[in-house]
């Protein structure tokens, strides 16, 4: 049973399977009963199940994370949001490590069975094959950062949110973001009008990192009453800094690109080559650190409460 959102990093640190799956929807349900909030399980396409908290037609703020975990990889899934070149070159190197051994592999039989197009077709099955174990494949068994530290976030928000203020805000909990987004774009298909217009507030690894950005659609930018909502989240607290990515290239891809006026928050760390994302999607996924939490709950309860979204 959960009694605070940060019990789900030990009693539900993998949330792949079926089964998995719905232990941890009934322990959202039962919790988010105790703080008096009315839920609700709806599925979408693929046999995706979100969680939805609150009423989602009338609420102007939708605060969401995706609670399914990602499969295991041999490389970090690297994140470079702000880097233009970094970001290309980390995706042609993800390319490359699929095409490669699939291309291998079909030259090689091929050859061996002196028929090209045998060799085309294990080409096909092989790239097939990694791509279903990219999205589907095992578990990895650490995930503190995506998205554990996304799911302890919202419901530190509702938990905090006052009882005068909830019906400004609903929260949902995505299924299926690893497998493409699935459970949020079933989400956006079933409440399309509402989502017309609410701000929608996506929290996506926010455990690991001192630079917590906030990501907003190329929409969003250009609602300008939205967008001075948002710049009340900024702040800096000793080595924590929250900042609004207004300007420049950037591209955070995940739940909250399904939405028109989406923001993604990811907390980030800071090199020579700018900001970046790692250790997601590997064993060293193992960083959760509450005072990112606490920081944007702060900040959100509070543009919340005082924000009117027009």
């Amino acid at each position: 049973m959960i009694n605070t959102p940060m019990d789900i990093l030990a009693l539900f640190p993998v949330r792949k399977s079926s089964k998995q799956k719905q232990a941890f929807r009934d322990s959202i349900q039962e919790y988010v009963k105790t703080l008096g909030y009315e839920s609700k399980v709806e599925q979408g396409s693929f046999g995706s199940r979100n969680v939805v908290i609150g009423d989602p037609e009338n609420a102007s703020y939708l605060v969401t994370a995706h609670y399914d975990t990602c499969a295991r990889m041999i490389v970090p899934n690297l994140v470079t949001p702000c880097n233009f070149f970094a970001f290309v070159l980390y995706q042609l190197f993800v390319t490359l490590l699929l095409l490669l051994p699939s291309m291998g592999s079909g030259i090689l039989v091929g050859v061996l069975a002196d028929d090209p197009s045998l060799g085309r077709k294990v080409f096909l099955l092989c790239l097939y094959a990694l791509l279903l174990l990219l999205m589907y494949g095992p578990a990895n068994k650490h995930n503190a950062n995506d998205n554990t530290s996304g799911v302890v976030a919202v419901l530190e928000i509702a938990k905090s949110m006052p009882q005068q203020h909830r019906n400004k805000v609903c929260f949902v909990l995505f299924d299926l973001e690893e497998a493409g987004l699935i459970g949020s774009a079933a989400y956006r298909k079933a409440h399309k009008k509402p989502t017309n217009n609410q701000i929608v507030i996506n929290l996506d690894c926010v455990g690991d990192g001192d630079e917590i950005m906030l990501f907003p659609t190329k929409k969003l930018k250009k609602h300008t009453e939205k967008l001075a909502l948002l710049e009340k989240c900024c702040t800096k607290l000793g080595t924590k800094t929250v900042s609004l990515r207004k300007k420049g290239f950037s591209v955070y891809p995940s739940d909250q690109g399904n939405f028109p006026y989406g923001v993604g928050i990811a907390a980030l760390h800071n090199s020579k080559f700018g900001l970046y994302l790692g250790r997601i999607h590997t064993s060293r996924d193992t960083v959760l650190e509450e005072t990112n939490v606490n920081i944007l709950r702060a900040a959100i309860v509070s543009m919340i409460c005082c924000g009117a979204v027009q």
